[in-house]
């Protein structure tokens, strides 16, 4: 059966304070409009994965904390500290541990390291070229594979979507 990987970059954060960490700054007004929009794009589309992996920083739990009312029920949601900073190689050995009774899987992490990651998986797909340009923060990436989350190697799965907040609200918008 296939598996689905859904790969979120975290919602534009605020610089605001120049005296927060980088782990401890929230989101800015625009990755708050951004998270609604995700929010409302998994509603429609009928996304609720199995299972989400975050990062610890403030935005990576702000981020989930905003989208998850598109969620059509409750999620299993693991905060974890490993994938603040994690490289994208990094990111897909922690994917190799996944449950294999896991059919769906979310990470909300960072770039560059899950940008990354979404390109070394991506070996086919309708919207490659689109993944190898930006991938803005709050942008998703939806990858299918065959097999075990232990298996998962580069290349073998299929990019299946990938939308970012800025179309979201063109066609919002009608345009």
């Amino acid at each position: 059966m296939a598996k689905t990987l859904f790969l979120l970059r975290h919602a534009k954060s605020s610089w605001d304070d120049p005296n927060l960490a980088d782990h401890d700054r929230p989101l800015a007004p625009r990755g708050r409009r951004a998270s609604r929009l995700i929010a409302a794009y998994l509603r429609t589309q009928r996304i609720t994965p199995a299972q989400v992996l975050c990062s610890s920083s403030a935005r990576t739990r702000e981020t989930l904390a905003r989208i998850s009312p598109g969620f059509a029920g409750e999620v299993e949601a693991e905060i974890e500290d490993d994938l603040y900073g994690a490289s994208a190689g990094e990111l897909l050995a922690r994917l190799r541990k996944v449950s294999s009774t896991v059919e769906s899987l979310m990470v909300i992490g960072h770039a560059p390291a899950l940008p990354e990651l979404a390109r070394r998986l991506a070996g086919r797909g309708a919207d490659l070229e689109r993944l190898r340009g930006k991938f803005p923060t709050a942008a998703l990436a939806t990858l299918s594979f065959e097999g075990s989350w232990q298996g998962l190697e580069p290349g073998t799965a299929e990019l299946v979507g990938f939308v970012k907040p800025r179309e979201l609200e063109a066609s919002r918008r009608g345009g």
